[in-house]
């Protein structure tokens, strides 16, 4: 099977890295890719931009792809799949309607109160000022969200009234997440742990991979401006399975059966992310793809063939896949540039990365803001090209192990090996857990 791959991310790094262990799969074509998914035997980078359909269906069509992972969300909610079925290319995603779950959080709250879907309350604005006004008529604090794509940044928790109309003028009226503040909820701010629940859908089945916990704040303690993910953890230990049962009869069950009864049966990864509230789980939001970073620690942990689930969701037959996972634990730590979430500096040189693997490994590096560049380091004639960094999530550290004592420390252990100017993490991912 000859496979393109959306994207250029620590997830889609991880998905190549999965996907290069299949029996069935003998190349993949990553566009635009990264460093890590060039180290790939199997896998060649080519430079077609994430947002790039056309270029990507071209691509598609010309090499003779029989499948297309897409990683991100941003082909996803644009209308890729789509694009791509309208040419009878086999696709792995929801299509443009059903993706509106994760590009418009308006819809998606509209979509739980038809579908009776457990979430807090929340009321979307596209005037400044009658939100300015609601806010300040609230007894508590809310949440303020840009309806639209944000990166995962676009979530802001004001810590008083003043500060909650300061933060609805930055997304309504500066823009600070651009047209994804064109619309702004105002929502109910719940109280509890997150958990993140994903499942493989293929428009009438799903099968539940396991649960995921991540950091979202840049600094230890969860403090700090929300980034797209500093770490998570897998499999969670609050997901039991009376828990897991709930969310399934609760959540995953009436979104899937709702998006079939309006014309849009859900394809793909559906991700919900749930905060459990003293009243059960509720929906924070919904995602229309792999997690980053949950996929860096929800793909070391699957033994069955990411290939043939992929392409089971595709074709409708997930009902005949029993996914088998690792009776393992699973912990990522995501290093960074310094100054990320915001300004950062990229071309940092990055040494101390252990020799990649396609095979089976306790302790991987997942590449996400890099990219190769030569000529060598200087000074070391044998060494290969130069691993730089270019984003603001660089590199997702993850390692496995039976406990998670023993997969966080491995994971710091190769997080201190590795270095480059300015770095940052967080050193208290899966901190709270290691007993367990």
């Amino acid at each position: 099977m000859i496979i393109l791959l959306v994207g250029s991310g620590a997830r889609e790094h991880a998905l190549a890295w999965k996907l290069a262990q299949s029996r069935h799969v003998r190349r993949i074509y990553a566009a635009p890719g990264n460093g890590g998914t060039a180290s790939i035997p199997i896998c060649a980078n080519v430079p077609i931009a994430v947002d790039d359909l056309e270029g990507q269906r071209h691509f598609a069509v010309d090499r003779d792809i029989e499948m297309t992972v897409v990683g991100p969300e941003v082909p996803l909610v644009e209308g890729i799949v789509d694009l791509f079925e309208d040419e009878n290319l086999t696709i792995f995603g929801p299509s443009k309607a059903a993706a509106k779950l994760e590009g418009s959080k308006a819809f998606a709250k509209e979509f739980m109160g038809r579908h009776g879907i457990p979430t807090g309350w929340a009321r979307a604005y596209t005037d400044f000022e009658e939100a300015a006004d609601f806010v300040q008529g609230l007894s508590d604090l809310p949440v303020l969200k840009a309806s639209g794509l944000a990166a995962g940044k676009g979530v802001l928790l004001p810590s008083s009234k003043d500060e909650a109309i300061e933060q609805l003028r930055t997304i309504m009226v500066d823009r600070l997440f651009g047209d994804a503040g064109s619309t702004a909820l105002v929502e109910e701010r719940l109280h509890g742990p997150e958990l993140s629940v994903l499942a493989f859908c293929d428009g009438k089945d799903f099968s539940i991979v396991p649960a995921a916990q991540d950091h979202k704040r840049l600094l230890e303690g969860d403090r700090g401006p929300n980034t797209g993910g500093m770490g998570a953890f897998a499999p969670s230990p609050l997901a039991t399975d009376a828990l897991l049962e709930t969310v399934e009869r609760e959540i995953i069950l009436p979104t899937m059966a709702g998006m079939a009864a309006e014309g849009n049966p859900y394809k793909g990864i559906l991700y919900a992310g749930l905060m459990l509230t003293e009243r059960g789980p509720k929906v924070l939001e919904f995602n229309c793809r792999f997690g980053d970073p949950e996929a860096q620690v929800i793909l070391p942990l699957l033994q069955t063939d990411l290939a043939e689930l992929i392409l089971a969701c595709s074709q409708g037959q997930l009902a005949g896949q029993d996914p088998v996972w690792a009776d393992m634990c699973a912990v990522t730590v995501v290093m960074a540039s310094g100054g990320y979430p915001d300004s950062y500096d990229v071309g940092k040189v990055i040494t101390g990365l252990p020799q990649d693997a396609v095979g089976e490994s306790d302790a991987l590096v997942f590449h996400a803001g890099t990219r190769l560049e030569s000529p060598d380091i200087p000074g070391n004639a044998k060494s290969g090209p130069a691993v730089l960094s270019d984003g603001g999530r660089v590199l997702s550290v993850t390692a496995t192990g039976c406990s998670f004592r023993t997969a966080v420390d491995e994971a710091y252990q190769l997080v201190d090996q590795i270095q480059f100017e300015n770095a940052v993490w967080r050193t208290d991912i899966g901190q709270d857990i290691v007993t367990l």
